[in-house]
């Protein structure tokens, strides 16, 4: 497995009437299946504005679903924990609502956040690992607090690739020590590919209204892909990182992964903005853009869009699904013209060198400020309790990229110095940037990634092509649509821009979703590798 593999594959309702037989056919119906649970942050507010729902009851009949699906039935195993506050925070919000104050679209909507976005509760935030099992976070994650702010239910962590898939070379995404293997909905033996693996598949099975991942390389948009949901990266320092347990500050950023694009919108407007605390955010109220109006169907229209050919041809299907869906994108009226995007082979091992310099200093800077009455303390004692606990934390796989991690020199090593630079080089300005002006683009399309694969044990892994690392190691926004299926699994098609271009990007995206309509719920089969 290569660098790009393992940051990317591993940056009361009723219940299940049936069990998934094992010829791999659903047989049961999904609580609540085609209902208020499936449907977005719109159609949610307009029950609650008419009576017909609470924030409550809202909250209540989501804890039942992920009872019925995720702990039984399919168990798709992507809630790692429930907040044990979420129906009095839920209560709150329909007292406030009652009494005529609303904090906007998320007021009362219910939220599951990957496991490694620190939260100042009852909740643990441990990255999936046993060493932090149990850890509150003393305050929340900047990201939290607005949220929290916007009036939305925070109602529970979801699993992930241990440490964000940042530990082992041979690692099997969406499993993690403290939270187990999480499953596909779309085939519970293939892989929600990672690191925000369980709130990929918790977004996809109607677990919440909203889920948020984070990213270093492909976390958010290859779950996304793999799981047939929307999911937006953006800029870096358009979201604070403040109280995201790290990899790397050079390319961490956190996102929403919904089952729209307008609700991926609603989202990211709530958890943008400047944090005194991340000065990567200095620049962002200048250059955020007003989402919720960019979700317009003449979105393509006049666009000039770069397909990234050298992106294509890892998959046969995906390929085909992607050049039907291109006419969509010029039906709407933008214009197509096929490019290479350039250099997109030169940074491959110095992205790698960039987020090994920068893990442990930001691990230990995390714990210090937001766990620093955690028994661990920094990358040695995580290597030295996997190590003593190697039954339970490394029995599929070991802790490579960790102790590769705690031997590098500090941020002021020349070998850090000139990686970052040659990331920056050929990703931004004779990369994204080049293609971009040179061709005048709008932006870049291509398939997100390859279908689901087989999770594997023995071999980890299977890599199956993606375009996340360019808009990744740029710092700059990417977002997945679903764009259809190969033989049941999910495909997406990503649109990429420059720095700062969330609002044009979520307009395209949203005149595709609109026209196309690619997306179907799950139905939980156990395999496709049967015939249904």
């Amino acid at each position: 497995m290569d660098r790009r593999d393992f940051v990317r594959l591993g940056v009361a309702a009723g219940a299940v009437a049936g069990a998934v037989s094992a010829a791999g056919s659903a047989q049961a119906a999904v609580p609540d299946a085609g209902g208020i649970l499936d449907a977005g942050v719109r159609e949610q507010q307009e029950a609650m504005a008419a009576g017909t729902l609470t924030s409550k009851a809202l909250v209540t009949r989501y804890f039942a679903r992920i009872a019925a699906i995720d702990k039984a039935g399919p168990r798709l195993n992507s809630v790692i924990e429930t907040n044990p506050d979420a129906l009095k925070i839920a209560a709150e919000m329909d007292r406030e609502r009652a009494a005529g104050k609303l904090r906007g679209p998320l007021h009362g909507i219910p939220v599951l956040l990957k496991d490694n976005i620190a939260t100042a509760d009852r909740m643990s935030t441990s990255a999936g690992s046993l060493a932090l099992d149990g850890v509150r976070a003393v305050k929340d994650a900047h990201i939290v607090t607005l949220l929290r702010n916007a009036g939305a239910v925070i109602i529970g962590k979801t699993n992930l690739s241990e440490w964000a898939n940042m530990r082992s070379t041979k690692s099997v995404s969406g499993w993690s020590g403290r939270g187990g293997q999480t499953k596909n909905p779309y085939a519970l033996d293939r892989n929600t590919s990672g690191s925000s693996s369980g709130s990929g598949a918790a977004a996809a099975a109607s677990l919440a209204t909203l889920t948020v991942g984070t990213e270093t390389d492909g976390s958010i948009v290859s779950p996304s892909s793999s799981c047939g949901i929307v999911g937006i990266k953006p800029t870096l320092g358009l979201l604070s990182r403040s109280g995201i347990i790290p990899i790397a500050h050079s390319q961490d950023t956190a996102g929403p992964m919904t089952r729209s694009v307008a609700d991926a919108a609603l989202m990211l407007a709530a958890m943008a903005g400047a944090d005194a605390d991340d000065k990567a955010t200095a620049d962002s109220k200048r250059f955020m853009g007003d989402y919720a109006a960019a979700l317009r169907t003449d979105g393509l229209k006049g666009k000039r869009i770069g397909v990234a050919r050298n992106f294509f041809g890892s998959n046969d299907a995906v390929d085909a699904i992607i050049e039907k869906e291109l006419a969509v994108l010029k039906a709407q009226g933008a214009i197509l013209v096929d490019v290479k995007l350039p250099n997109a082979d030169k940074y491959s091992e110095s992205e790698l060198q960039v987020l090994l310099y920068e893990f442990a200093p930001g691990l230990e800077a995390y714990l210090k400020n937001y766990a620093p009455h955690a028994p661990i303390k920094n990358m040695a004692d995580v290597i030295a309790f996997n190590e003593k606990n190697a039954a339970r934390e490394m029995p599929y796989f070991k802790q490579e990229h960790l102790v590769a991690a705690q031997a590098k020199p500090g941020l002021d090593a020349r070998e850090y110095r000139e990686a970052l630079a040659n990331d920056l080089r050929y990703a931004r300005d004779e990369g994204i940037d080049q293609v971009m002006k040179e061709h005048k683009l709008d932006a870049l399309v291509a398939p997100t990634g390859g279908p689901a694969w087989l999770t594997d044990y023995i071999n980890g892994d299977h890599y199956g092509g993606s375009f996340s690392t360019p808009a990744a190691v740029a710092g700059y926004p990417h977002i997945t649509v679903p764009a259809g299926f190969t033989r049941g699994l999910p495909v997406g098609i990503s649109f990429v821009g420059g720095a700062w271009s969330e609002a044009a990007l979520i307009g395209m995206a949203y005149a595709y979703e609109q026209a196309s309509k690619r997306r179907r719920p799950p139905m939980y089969p156990a395999s496709i590798n049967v015939k249904l």
